[in-house]
């Protein structure tokens, strides 16, 4: 059901996107603070829901369907925040833009291997990748409103960077998972004269 707590907690990942988009435009420490807050609560609640969905056997379909995207707005929207608000500039934009290709990449790969019935696991590199990818991008929503004695955009930038270099290798990971499926499953080319693809005769 859409109204069971599992599926709340990831809906509440999407509804609290346009708050923290919002805050943005605050020149305030309270608002990066606030985003930050925010943005932390949402990470916390990817965990929740997959684990009382599975504890109270209380998957479904749309949950399954609605975690991932729910993940995948939440950080791009904030990524292009950072990269529009200067607090992620010059060549750290391409940590950011690795980060979004990939995720793309792996959405598409995921839909495709569904029609196959194929399952993508997610390995622990991918889950340590996520896990300093929104640390770092919750230290660069605070940025310069940060502690002066604290180097905050430093510490995010370059956790973006390493998240940026795991999300490479993942990505490869399950790309390569993904060609095998797909070249296990080719098509059968049509013979000759068969529907489709009829015999030329002579003129």
């Amino acid at each position: 059901m859409l109204t069971s707590l599992p599926n709340l907690l990831t809906l509440s990942r999407i509804a609290v996107i346009p708050v923290v988009v919002g805050l943005f435009y605050v020149p305030e420490a309270w608002a990066a603070y606030t985003a930050c807050a925010l943005f932390a609560a949402a990470c916390i609640t990817d965990w929740f829901d997959g684990y009382l969905a599975r504890a109270w056997e209380q998957e479904s379909v749309i949950g399954k369907f609605l975690d991932p995207i729910a993940d995948k707005l939440l950080v791009a929207a904030t990524l292009i925040m950072l990269v529009a608000f200067a607090r992620l500039s010059g060549l750290s934009v391409l940590a950011a833009v690795v980060i979004l290709l990939r995720e793309v990449l792996v959405s598409g790969l995921r839909e495709y291997l569904a029609g196959l019935n194929v399952g993508v696991p997610v390995t622990w590199m991918a889950k340590w990748k996520t896990t300093i990818q929104m640390v770092a991008i919750g230290f660069l929503i605070v940025g310069d409103y940060g502690p002066v004695h604290i180097p905050v955009t430093l510490i995010g930038t370059l956790g973006l960077w390493v998240a940026a270099i795991l999300t490479f290798v993942t990505g490869w990971d399950y790309m390569r998972a993904g060609l095998k499926h797909m070249m296990a499953h080719q098509p059968a080319k049509p013979r000759k004269g068969a529907p489709g693809n009829p015999a030329r005769t002579p003129g």
